[in-house]
């Protein structure tokens, strides 16, 4: 199976930014974590980072055309206002997609507690530090779409 992992904006920051929120494993780590999964699975994992709302856009449209057969996406901050990116995974409905979260947002500020995107994913996952990639992942494996 082909999955796409998006990373929003910060989570290059992994390692360096809030180190009692995120954790201290880098984003490399992250990287290394995800391949070790990919592996395992046999499955195709490409992982794609950008702090640039577009770009994230066009990245995930460009995976309608290009085989990918599911989304896992940690948005960052876009998670709490982007309709744009709400309605870019909303169009990808012939894939299952997962809202991935390191940290628990239901436990922190109150603008956290919101995800406009979260409605155009099948899941949410939150609170299971980088764990909460692989569960994703597991997921998408697990909940397969044909149209």
């Amino acid at each position: 199976m082909k999955i796409l992992v998006i990373n929003g904006p910060n989570l290059n920051f992994l390692g360096i930014r809030n180190k009692n929120v995120y954790g201290t494993t880098d984003y490399n780590g992250l990287l290394q974590m995800i391949a070790e999964k990919a592996k395992e699975t046999g499955s195709e994992i490409e992982v794609f980072q950008s702090n640039h709302e577009g770009a994230i856009i066009d990245r995930i449209q460009d995976a309608y055309f290009d085989g990918t057969q599911g989304i896992v996406i940690n948005p960052g901050a876009f998670t709490h206002y982007s309709y744009a990116i709400h309605d870019a995974l909303e169009s990808v409905e012939t894939m299952p997609k997962v809202e991935i979260h390191i940290s628990d947002i239901s436990g922190r500020e109150d603008f956290r507690k919101v995800s406009v995107t979260k409605a155009a994913c099948d899941t949410q996952i939150y609170g299971h530090g980088l764990n909460g990639y692989l569960e994703a992942i597991d997921y998408v494996l697990a909940n397969p779409k044909t149209v």
